[in-house]
């Protein structure tokens, strides 16, 4: 079993209602996966890149687990797709129903052309960093060597 870090945020109604309401369903699903360890409360964000669309909610979650993570990265985009999220069409990062980023799986490294671990922009993210700083500020990033809070810190300075 190890524990998987993952990103939630939505700026659209889904099958399940508001983006509030598309995050909690979402939770519910992820917990499925394992076991539910900690969970941050919902934040929300101005969009990045494309301004034109809704604000997010995001929140991130901790997620202990006996699957794998290219096959936990598998479920997390079924469940992406179980709320209308198609990735395939859309504007880059634009509006969505869900978005589920694994961002850290223990302290594995993977660059694969389908899985990269830690996730490759999580400490530029502020929408990533100040939920994970809520639930882990001690975890330490496997590449950066820094904890989740001097990620933040250092981001804001």
């Amino acid at each position: 079993m190890e524990t998987a870090y993952i990103a939630l945020g939505s700026n659209l109604p889904s099958s399940a209602g508001s983006p509030s309401q598309t995050l909690d369903a979402a939770i519910l699903q992820l917990a499925e996966l394992g076991r539910l360890l900690a969970q941050s409360s919902y934040y929300p964000t101005e969009p990045v890149g494309y301004a034109e669309q809704p604000v997010f909610l995001n929140a991130a979650i901790a997620l202990k687990t006996a699957l794998g993570p290219q096959i936990l990265l598998d479920h997390l985009l079924e469940i992406e797709r179980t709320f209308g999220r198609d990735r395939s069409h859309g504007i880059p990062n634009g509006p969505r129903t869900l978005d589920l980023d694994l961002l850290l799986y223990g302290d594995c490294i993977i660059k694969t052309h389908s899985l990269q671990l830690p996730h490759p922009r999580m400490a530029q993210r502020s929408f990533v960093l100040i939920p994970m700083a809520e639930i882990a500020p001690d975890l330490i990033h496997p590449e950066l060597r820094k904890t989740m809070s001097q990620l933040l810190k250092d981001l804001s300075q």
